[in-house]
């Protein structure tokens, strides 16, 4: 069974619940229906678009093809591998003590984490069940694809959706991942089960501070993020932090790209890191575990 047919789907139209359907001789997930009949296929790279077409805000929201590539061919370097680890390590102490549980990656991007944690997990927890969630279709088509090649699609699935309505029933899920994303605090406690938690992770003072240092006459420190969260209380900010070098042009533009400096920034000021082969800059992350009230 994949996790497409495991999860507890919720209608986008009516909300009511979904259940997958199989066809074909492989019995392969075919699409998702709800009582009232509405339907939606699942493609056959294994993700199902549920991000309906008045919500989108954009011809075609999030990140685009070039993106996704960039920042998959930077995050497939290893350079922000431990802090990925840093995030397995805290859900799995925050699962502690849970059975089967149900997890939902909220602006999942192109599913490195969260594929990572899945694999990361299924050790302990052979029937853990993780939804990855984000508006770009080109990031969930990605995350797909790894999960079928990295025979992990029974305990991860994908769908194009926003975070704030995201496409599952209320008070399912034990854990919720949100890395520099928007945050829907109502969202989520409505997702999560009583004193489920919620994983948010975002930059650092020191975050790339040698990347800016490559760019900008006077850089600056990332101011400090701690969200008060109307559902939520804070209860351990860990941090994950160390040096990274990166060793090809490729490597330092795609990481630019990922940042929100990137848009910020004059064309002039970009073009200072085209003269660079390497470049060594901090990696400073603070991962903030709430649970919910």
């Amino acid at each position: 069974m994949t996790n497409l047919e495991r999860l507890p789907w919720k209608c986008p139209v009516c909300g009511e619940n979904m259940t997958c359907h199989t066809g074909g001789e492989q019995g392969k997930p075919k699409n998702l229906i709800c009582p009232n009949r509405h339907s939606f296929d699942i493609a056959r790279q294994g993700y199902v678009n549920l991000l309906l077409p008045q919500k989108r805000g954009a011809a075609l929201p999030g990140d685009n093809t070039d993106m996704v590539r960039a920042r998959t061919a930077f995050l497939s370097g290893g350079y922000y591998e431990p802090f990925s680890n840093g995030i397995n390590a805290l859900a799995a102490e925050a699962l502690d003590g849970v059975k089967s549980p149900v997890l939902a990656d909220a602006g999942c991007g192109e599913g490195y984490y969260t594929g990572r944690l899945c694999r990361f997990l299924l050790e302990k927890y052979p029937d853990v069940s993780i939804l990855g969630g984000d508006l770009s279709k080109d990031a969930v088509l990605h995350g797909a694809k790894c999960a079928r090649a990295e025979g992990v699609e029974g305990n991860v699935s994908y769908t194009a959706a926003s975070l704030f309505e995201m496409p599952l029933q209320s008070g399912v899920c034990d854990g919720i991942l949100n890395l520099f994303a928007p945050v829907a605090d109502a969202e989520f406690a409505r997702l999560l089960k009583p004193g489920g938690f919620l994983l948010m992770a975002v930059p650092a003072e020191r975050h790339l501070f040698g990347l800016k240092a490559a760019v900008y006459e006077n850089p600056y420190e990332n101011e400090v993020r701690r969200d008060t969260l109307k559902h939520f209380t804070l209860k351990e900010v860990r941090r994950v932090s160390y040096e990274m070098t990166l060793r090809t042009r490729e490597d330092i533009a795609a990481l630019f790209l990922m940042t929100p400096y990137y848009w910020k920034t004059s064309r002039t000021d970009r073009e200072k890191l085209d003269q660079l082969d390497t470049l060594r800059t901090e990696a400073a992350f603070d991962l903030l575990l709430y649970r919910k009230n």
